[in-house]
């Protein structure tokens, strides 16, 4: 990446093009980009020196970008439609026009990469795997599909060139066929982006195909739901360790006397790599803990001492936007998770139950994609009839054309919760200040459903007084 002194990335606010812009912009390299809607995250960017502009116009690139043909790369993310001006103009330019994942390829080349895959639960692990290094002293890297509360950041800058690097290995556009890894974990491979696979067949074919892609004499951690076909594709003399969160699922790997105490779950680790007692892991849930059963053999992979091991996982703070605490009173809590999967949201509204056994839970959704609500409406309705009052936003387009017929009343009309609506965000926004129906609120979904957090935040904080 040396010889392009100009980076410009096109959809710069996106988590993963966040992270390479701010590696980019700590390596010496001149950073600008493009993105539709100004963010806190594109704000945040703009702050540490990098320029961006929110208007789609050839004339907005930066004359650098302009007028440096040669050393300039551009990284695209998949999100930027095919109308886009400065895209067809810096194609018909002839620029070096990347993938977001075929530059992470690059950067992980002849580096020791551990790279987390899976249909959900990715970017907690691996933001749980970096923390756990960085917290036990080990220099490594990290570039995150979140803001880890730890770090603070999307990315972990590694001191040498020596250190290992954590990645999210993306599935989405079989994104994560770029990386070669030393290490992979596999979280899951329930069927998900079918606009792109088709089927859930072609799905875990990828998966097999990335697991194929390990270095020779590595490791692949696999979760025991995972389809077997993919852990049988490895290459011969790669150490496979199946992972689950009961004894009674099989796995070599998992955890015993599990509890919750407050918001914390305690648990024993029980594994290949030994056993470690009473560890505990602020972020609740019992997936998360699942999620750091894999991160802590990792880590134990990795030379991590028992007492090391057990100050980070009670250090671990967690990701922003998954299960995350907003407003915490005696009475009430406002949690925001960025679930937009029914498996996701079943596991996120399940560990809610079981925290807060007889509150009153109100979730506010918002679906992602009209592709994946034609795929799994019934799923999503289904998961969501855990609450008892739920109201649900329009459908998030991100890439997406709309589908006639593909709108938020197909999940509506599944849902068997007492209480059940379309909204709007100002109707959110009235019914939190209005009304003293729930106990419990949530916002859940990938959209942009986020942007209510902060007013929401205000609202109940005065309310809950």
């Amino acid at each position: 990446m040396d010889q392009f002194p100009y980076v410009f990335f096109l959809g710069i606010g996106g988590i993963g093009m966040s992270a390479l812009a701010r590696w980019f912009q700590a390596n010496g390299h001149h950073v600008s980009g493009y993105d539709k809607t100004e963010t806190p995250l594109t704000k945040a960017l703009a702050a540490e020196g990098i320029a961006i502009h929110y208007a789609d116009a050839v004339e907005n690139i930066p004359a650098e970008i302009r007028e440096n043909h040669e050393k300039a790369l551009v990284v695209l993310t998949p999100a930027i439609p095919a109308e886009s001006l400065e895209w067809a103009w810096l194609r018909a330019q002839g620029y070096d026009i990347r993938k977001r994942s075929q530059v992470l390829g690059v950067l992980t080349q002849g580096r020791h990469t551990i790279a987390v895959a899976g249909t959900h639960g990715k970017t907690t692990t691996s933001s749980m795997v970096a923390h756990l290094l960085h917290h036990a002293g080990l220099d490594a890297g990290a570039f995150l599909g979140g803001i880890a509360v730890n770090l603070g950041s999307n990315l972990l800058l590694p001191k040498t060139t020596t250190a290992p690097i954590v990645v999210e290995a993306d599935e989405y556009d079989r994104s994560f066929l770029t990386l070669f890894p030393d290490v992979a974990i596999v979280t899951s491979t329930d069927a998900d982006h079918l606009d792109i696979y088709g089927d859930q067949a072609a799905l875990i074919d990828s998966f097999r195909q990335f697991v194929a892609q390990i270095k020779p004499g590595g490791t692949l951690l696999i979760n025991h739901t995972a389809d077997p076909s993919v852990a049988a594709a490895v290459p011969a003399g790669t150490r496979v360790i199946r992972y689950g969160l009961t004894a009674e699922q099989g796995p070599e790997l998992f955890a015993t006397n599990i509890s919750a105490e407050g918001h914390q779950f305690h648990f024993d680790l029980y594994g290949p790599q030994g056993t470690i007692n009473n560890l505990e892991l602020a972020v609740p849930g019992y997936h998360n803990v699942e999620n750091m059963l894999a991160a802590a053999a990792v880590a134990q992979l990795h030379g991590i001492s028992e007492a090391k091991l057990r100050a980070a996982v009670a250090a671990y703070q967690g990701v922003k936007r998954r299960f995350e605490f907003v407003v915490t009173t005696s009475q009430n809590v406002y949690l925001d998770d960025y679930a937009h999967h029914p498996r996701e949201i079943e596991a996120f509204l399940r560990s809610v139950r079981t925290l807060y056994p007889g509150k009153r839970l109100r979730v506010i959704f918002q679906p992602h994609l009209f592709t994946r609500t034609r795929d799994f409406a019934a799923g999503f309705s289904k998961s969501l009839s855990i609450a008892d009052e739920v109201f649900l936003l329009d459908i998030y387009p991100a890439r997406e054309k709309p589908i006639p017929g593909i709108t938020s009343e197909i999940i509506l009309a599944g849902i068997t919760a007492s209480t059940k609506a379309i909204r709007t965000k100002e109707q959110v926004l009235n019914a939190a200040q209005t009304d003293n129906a729930f106990d419990i609120l949530a916002t859940v979904g990938a959209g942009d459903i986020d942007t209510l957090v902060p007013q929401l935040k205000l609202i109940l904080t005065e309310r809950w007084k």
